[in-house]
């Protein structure tokens, strides 16, 4: 091209290079300088290979035109043709970037058009997930896809062992430890990885594509896990469904780190059948395992674990004046608690021990929000290690 301004005695004033996409409007901020410069009357032409290296879309085009009618751009220069401001070659302009923008969106109908085609012979396209592996080196028309030798009878087992009552943290101990499992890159897999396995319907022989469109289809290759089996797991999966890490409140969570490995400790509840038809809610609290997947800390219940919490209430340190704060909304509550429970009459200055009385009376007697605004301001640390509760900083032994 600097070979055509010599030739046809052209001063180039500038060279702009933009490497963003044409197809959408106003999203090159070279394009979107370059238009502000020839408005403000700094260039007055522009010289490019070919049309389509301009516009392929209808609102860029549109603004080139519009210069050009208003007279600020006098012309567009090409590898082989000049476009001024006439109605013929303006049209001729016109035509040329639809043209483009109209093989642009062809492009994309065919290679939609070729991904179905694909789908519909059985092949995904895009990597197949673990334990498969696509025959990238074979002739094109010829590539397929096979078994991994190596993953797939670890990835069958996997869901023989979720099948037969295992849990996804039982697999990936197995998976890493014993198994050998790693994905493509030699890393280990982690505990999301395997449920996303567990719940991936092309290890039966099926999959969505799109993603979300709607559309299934069958591979036309061996699968790892027969369909019954694959179904088998999806009812363990969602049969009894946990809710997520935070999803619920308990009353003691986030007061206490596990002694074992320093984790957090969380809850669930469990739910069990009487005979006369009612159901009795049990929670439990246990480590997170955040730091240490194995780590030995057992369940406890949240009876066992309030006992211990009222029996170390004196010992602790509270923020006396929270306390008092929190409560002066309830004075008259506090008052009548008092006079029952205390047998003191005055009660405007609340004495260390009537707190930490009154502390217990709200962990026993309390709602949850009243239970948790005590428990907030204990300021001491406790650990929760062999199912007692200790102030004591724990001594981590590792392995």
């Amino acid at each position: 091209m600097l070979d055509q301004t010599k030739r046809d005695g052209i001063t180039v004033a500038e060279i702009r290079r933009e490497s963003h996409s044409a197809k959408e409007s106003f999203t090159r901020p070279v394009f979107r300088q370059l238009i502000e410069d020839i408005r403000s009357s700094k260039f007055s032409g522009i010289l490019t290979w070919a049309p389509d290296r301009l516009s392929r879309n209808a609102g860029d085009l549109g603004a080139l035109v519009d210069l050009m009618d208003q007279g600020k751009l006098a012309e567009i220069r090409t590898h082989g043709q000049i476009f001024r401001n006439s109605p013929n070659e303006k049209f001729l302009l016109m035509i040329l970037c639809s043209q483009a923008k109209l093989e642009n969106d062809n492009r994309s109908v065919n290679v939609k058009r070729g991904l179905r085609a694909k789908c519909e012979m059985g092949y995904r396209p895009g990597m197949t997930p673990l334990g498969y592996v696509n025959l990238k080196y074979e002739k094109k028309g010829d590539k397929k896809i096979v078994l991994d030798p190596k993953r797939a009878p670890i990835i069958r087992e996997m869901f023989e062992r979720v099948d037969a009552g295992a849990s996804g943290r039982d697999v990936l101990r197995w998976i890493n430890n014993e198994a050998g499992f790693t994905t493509r890159t030699g890393k280990k897999v982690v505990l999301s990885a395997i449920y996303v396995m567990l719940r991936n319907p092309y290890y039966c022989g099926k999959y969505e594509f799109p993603k979300g469109g709607g559309t299934w289809y069958k591979v036309a290759h061996k699968s790892i896990v027969p369909v019954r089996l694959w179904k088998n797991v999806q009812e363990k999966l969602t049969g009894a469904p946990k809710a997520r890490p935070g999803s619920k409140t308990f009353d003691f969570t986030g007061m206490l780190t596990c002694g074992a490995c320093l984790s957090g400790v969380t809850a669930e509840d469990r739910f069990k059948d009487i005979i006369d038809g009612t159901k009795r809610r049990y929670v439990y609290y246990h480590c997170t395992r955040a730091r240490d997947l194995a780590c030995p800390e057992p369940y406890i219940r949240e009876e066992a674990l309030l006992d211990q919490l009222l029996d170390i209430i004196d010992t602790v340190d509270l923020n006396v004046l929270e306390v008092q704060e929190k409560l002066a909304d309830d004075l008259k509550r506090y008052q009548r608690f008092a006079m029952k429970v205390l047998q003191r009459e005055d009660t405007q200055i609340m004495p260390d021990s009537d707190i930490r009385s009154y502390a217990k009376h709200m962990l026993l007697e309390g709602n949850r929000d009243e239970r948790r605004e005590i428990i907030a301001s204990i300021t001491t640390k406790l650990y929760l290690q062999n199912k007692r509760i200790s102030i004591k900083t724990p001594k981590i032994l590792h392995a």
